[in-house]
């Protein structure tokens, strides 16, 4: 495959093959963009195979499939973000080549009609999650006069460790969902657009639309990518086949259908590579969907499975006893370091890579049932920036949250580096530490707070009864409640009411409305 270069560090060519894709690294070329829509054609390497061996050999990739003799300018203000943010020299490809040269010409000359906001906001905060909903609304609650600005596309707001009781049949999926616009704090402006790069040497955050928007102060939150196309297959059989998961909210009471109507066979469950999003779920949809069997009466003829990509059932040691109880009572068996690299839904086969030792081989394993957690990723268009680590999250002090080269950028939530677990009670515990730092950074002082690494797991062993691990960096426990109150380490119908009944209106009426219960931002240098 010839590349044709259309300046020194862009070039364009027809259909890449993996073979080509190692010729591309060979020349230098660090990025590489699909402008080829799935499908095209019989034969066609999706850009899902193409991205898989581009990243492989450590190569960007940015899918931007684009119609031939159909451009849009859709498609240019997305190919410019693009341009804007990933490393040169960048390969781009279509079927011949002319689509991607024609994007090229489109997003440069757009360079520089696109619009800008005229308006410089006090904090710009990307992502209206629960990390940056709580963050808005505890600096607001600060300092009223803040000019402030939410970048989030989503008309939709969930609450998402509902979504573990809905695969449960505890909650209801809509119990879960409120509008974006009944959580957004009124003062804010809200921006209703895609993010889609970072320049904070110019304190911009640019726009899938090729505008941009201006700061003083940045707080990046804009969540963690669920990498379903990691899976081969995974995406073209999920919700049938007995494939689920309780990681969206649309398949979570499709769990609740297939355990209600299982009555026999084998249901497997399974746990990507960290770091993943609430580490503890995928394990809890299997102790709650055993103790929906159990109480059916049909555990018996069922042959429960966790293949677990760690080596551990759970990085906290002083939880595992209690956890093992329950491996025992359901007679689970655990697979470790076994990790899920392919599924053929109409077959019920899931392929595993598993590691014994030094030797790795693939073992095909039949199911009735599966519960699948996909592989989780920064998103793309943050491991592409220059506020990345090399793990490809948002680079911050783990303490502060601020980002050790941009000190008027904070991150918090799943995006960010930190290595405490990425639960919505670390967020909850973030966002006051985030705000209080913010306001300083905008008086140009340094930050006041600091953070100790808590996350909170309610581990939901059977119906009515939770393990509730509640740690922070290095393992350390930091129970919330007195131990003769509840013993974290213990399964405890105290937990299960918590879980149940009052954490969901804390967050809808408590955090997300600034109100810091509990977890009141520590001051740095003062007594614990």
């Amino acid at each position: 495959m010839t590349f044709k270069s259309i300046t020194p560090g862009f070039s364009v060519s027809g259909q890449l093959t993996t073979e080509d894709l190692h010729h591309a690294a060979a020349q230098g070329f660090k990025s590489v963009i699909c402008n080829r829509p799935d499908g095209e054609e019989a034969g066609q390497p999706s850009a899902a195979a193409i991205q898989k061996e581009a990243e492989a050999l450590g190569l960007s990739f940015t899918y931007i499939p684009a119609v031939s003799g159909a451009v849009t300018d859709d498609d240019a203000a997305k190919m410019k973000a693009a341009l804007a943010q990933m490393p040169p020299p960048i390969l781009a490809y279509c079927r011949s080549g002319a689509r991607s040269a024609k994007l090229w010409e489109m997003a440069t000359k757009a360079q520089d009609a696109a619009p800008s906001s005229a308006k410089i906001y006090d904090v710009v905060i990307v992502g209206g999650g629960s990390a940056g909903i709580a963050t808005a609304a505890s600096l607001l609650k600060r300092n009223q006069k803040l000019s402030v600005a939410v970048i989030e596309p989503s008309e939709d707001h969930y609450y998402q460790p509902g979504w573990t009781m809905v695969g449960a049949g505890v909650f209801s999926a809509e119990f879960t969902k409120r509008t974006e616009k009944s959580v957004m704090p009124k003062a804010v402006d809200w921006i209703k657009k895609a993010a889609s790069g970072f320049v904070p040497e110019d304190n911009k955050v640019l726009l899938a639309d090729g505008s941009s928007v201006a700061y003083r102060v940045l707080v990046a939150c804009p969540g963690i990518k669920l990498d379903w196309a990691a899976i081969d297959g995974l995406t073209e059989t999920l919700g049938q086949n007995g494939v689920t998961s309780n990681y969206r909210y649309d398949l979570a009471p499709y769990t609740n259908r297939l355990v209600k109507d299982f009555k026999q066979g084998r249901a497997l469950f399974t746990q990507p590579p960290m770091p993943i999003k609430c580490a503890g779920a995928p394990q809890k949809s299997m102790y709650l969907s055993c103790s929906a069997w159990e109480r059916a009466g049909v555990l018996k003829d069922i042959d429960v499975q966790f293949h677990n990509s760690g080596a551990v059932l759970f990085g906290v040691a002083a939880y595992v006893p209690a956890l093992m109880e329950y491996i025992e009572r359901y007679d689970a068996h655990l697979n470790f370091e076994s990790k899920l690299v392919a599924i053929d839904g109409p077959a019920k086969i899931a392929t595993f890579e598993q590691k014994r030792g030094d030797i790795v081989t693939q073992v095909d394993e039949k199911f009735d049932m599966i519960h699948v957690v996909p592989p989780q990723v920064a998103p793309d268009f943050v491991r592409n920036s220059p506020l990345a680590a090399a793990s490809g999250f948002i680079e911050v002090n783990e303490a502060t949250l601020q980002h050790v080269r941009y000190p008027n950028v904070f991150a918090l939530g799943d995006a960010c580096s930190a290595s405490n677990a990425k639960t919505m009670a670390a967020a909850r515990k973030q966002a006051p530490v985030v705000a209080v730092n913010v306001l300083a950074a905008l008086e140009g002082k340094p930050p006041v707070a600091d953070y100790d690494g808590y996350g909170s797991c309610p581990l939901t062993v059977e119906r009515g009864k939770i393990v509730l691990a509640e740690f922070g960096y290095g393992g350390k426990l930091l129970p919330s409640f007195p131990n003769w109150l509840i013993d974290g380490t213990r399964p405890s119908r105290l937990s299960w009411l918590l879980k149940d009944t009052i954490l969901p209106p804390i967050y809808w009426h408590g955090m997300l409305k600034g109100h810091e219960w509990m977890v009141k931002p520590h001051t740095i240098g003062a007594a614990n």
